[in-house]
């Protein structure tokens, strides 16, 4: 009798874990499924909402963005630290609120790239970027040079932490 009620313990468990697991899954398609049309989730941040500003004009003005391919190369001119970030983490969600909130915080000639680590909106480049810079969890923020060698590589923090950290 004992063998019969581990046994369905065990897959009560596993059912509980699968229905989560599908779930999450679920909720994280809805929430882009939400998007208006022709938006992505990565055009989300922007740093300034003044509509009147062309958006050549919010991107020089904009310290805090979201990856795309071509990030790295339009913030050459900017000391450049790389956020590598989960929307599951439990504390890079507030960490991302603070730098959006706090972004006028951030010096002008640094911009913060939030990379996306291990979820489901994780990109082949994305997970390049995590390789070549060593990044092993979430949460782990990387200030590369022109070149995108790594010039210091840190874990954990908010806005303090990122303004102590950055290499002049």
């Amino acid at each position: 009798m004992k063998k019969v009620l581990i046994i369905i313990l065990i897959v009560l468990a596993l059912f509980a874990v699968v229905g989560t697991y599908f779930y999450t899954q679920n909720a994280t398609k809805t929430s882009s499924e939400m998007m208006p049309d022709g938006l992505e989730e990565k055009s989300m941040i922007t740093g300034n909402d003044k509509m009147s500003e062309t958006d050549a004009d919010a991107k020089k003005k904009t310290r805090y963005i979201v990856y795309a391919k071509d990030s790295l190369s339009e913030s050459l001119d900017t000391k450049r630290v790389l956020f590598f970030y989960a929307s599951w983490c439990p504390t890079c969600r507030p960490v991302d609120a603070e730098l959006k909130t706090n972004e006028s915080q951030i010096p002008s000639d640094t911009t913060v790239i939030r990379v996306n680590y291990n979820d489901p909106e994780t990109d082949q480049s994305e997970k390049s970027l995590a390789q070549k810079y060593g990044v092993t969890y979430q949460h782990t923020f990387v200030q590369i040079d022109k070149n995108g060698n790594e010039i210091r590589k840190w874990n954990g923090g908010g806005i303090e932490e990122l303004l102590e950290n950055i290499v002049q």
